[in-house]
């Protein structure tokens, strides 16, 4: 049950950040065909999309990837879009897979489904200790929301529904736009402009007091490829690096690997988000045999050297 070779597998977001590693470690475990839609041709917050897109596909496994993310600012300043469009795009596709007979859903939550004060690690079982950090919650519940269809399909129709629980992701082929992206790539992205401008200083959002932690993209796609093939329990599974890190070690370790030498200026004024992230990875390790391997500083400096390359006009 949930084996994918020579199955027919559909990946939505297959063309994204996550989604071209996602569909490459795919290929190692021989699937019939690795199916990756698009959004021009598919919205998926329209049902007669979705029932659309299944019927020109016909997929054996689905792995739900798409979504609309951002920061701590994009999440503040989107909290109706990034709750309703999350949730439809799962709920109608859960849905319509389970009435095509798809024999597996594959789920990825988040992260920012966790309470804002949940006891580091973050074990699974804590998810639903406490209400998520205010600026995360529109986009953690509705998440949340498809962690719970999945199991009540489960139930009542033995859908084979699983949910995996990233944490916050970043590597070659990120988002830099300052006005949506993520930490990482935002203060790469920040280091670089003002050591190439030889500015004084960078200005950084909050205290640096925070903690957070990372996964290097093709660490998250070879665990999601694993519970594709092999998790079929109702259970969420994290997926995570097992390193934490403040905010403030991080934007000194991203200035040294950009070579920026200016002063670092905190803006306290800025929500810093949740306190602290960091995940128990046991479950993964011992349902799917799943462990991240990418050396933290090893996969910022891939990433820097990606980003050089791509705001110079190559791949």
């Amino acid at each position: 049950m949930g084996n994918i070779a020579g199955k027919r597998v559909l990946v939505t977001g297959g063309a994204g950040f996550l989604g071209r590693p996602v569909c490459a470690a795919l290929q190692s475990r021989n699937p019939a065909a690795i199916l990756v839609p698009r959004k021009a041709e598919y919205d998926l917050t329209e049902q007669a999309a979705v029932r659309r897109m299944l019927a020109d596909l016909t997929p054996d496994v689905v792995i739900h990837l798409a979504a609309v993310v951002g920061g701590i600012g994009a999440n503040r300043d989107n909290p109706g879009r990034f709750f309703y469009e999350n949730a439809v795009m799962g709920l109608l596709l859960m849905e319509e897979a389970r009435r095509r007979g798809v024999s597996k859903f594959v789920t990825i939550g988040t992260i920012c489904a966790y309470p804002k004060f949940t006891p580091v690690p973050f074990k699974e079982d804590d998810l639903w200790a406490g209400y998520p950090e205010e600026t995360n919650a529109p986009y953690g519940i509705a998440k949340k929301a498809l962690l719970i269809q999945g199991q009540a399909y489960r139930q009542q129709y033995d859908f084979n529904a699983v949910n995996i629980l990233p944490v916050n992701l970043y590597g070659p082929g990120d988002n830099f736009d300052p006005s949506s992206s993520h930490v990482i790539p935002a203060l790469i992205r920040k280091a670089l402009e003002a050591r190439d401008a030889g500015a004084p200083a960078i200005e950084v959002w909050g205290t640096g007091s925070a903690s957070r932690e990372f996964l290097f993209v093709r660490d998250a796609a070879e665990g999601i490829a694993a519970a594709a093939d092999r998790h079929n329990d109702p259970d969420p599974v994290n997926l995570g690096s097992g390193r934490e890190i403040t905010i403030r070690q991080l934007v000194e370790l991203i200035c040294e690997l950009c070579n920026f030498r200016g002063e670092i200026r905190w803006d306290p004024t800025k929500p810093d988000g949740q306190p602290r992230r960091c995940v128990d990875t046991t479950r993964a390790r011992e349902r799917f045999g799943w462990t991240a391997s990418t050396d933290f500083r090893d996969g910022l400096r891939e990433t820097i050297a990606w980003y050089e390359t791509a705001r110079k006009g190559g791949e």
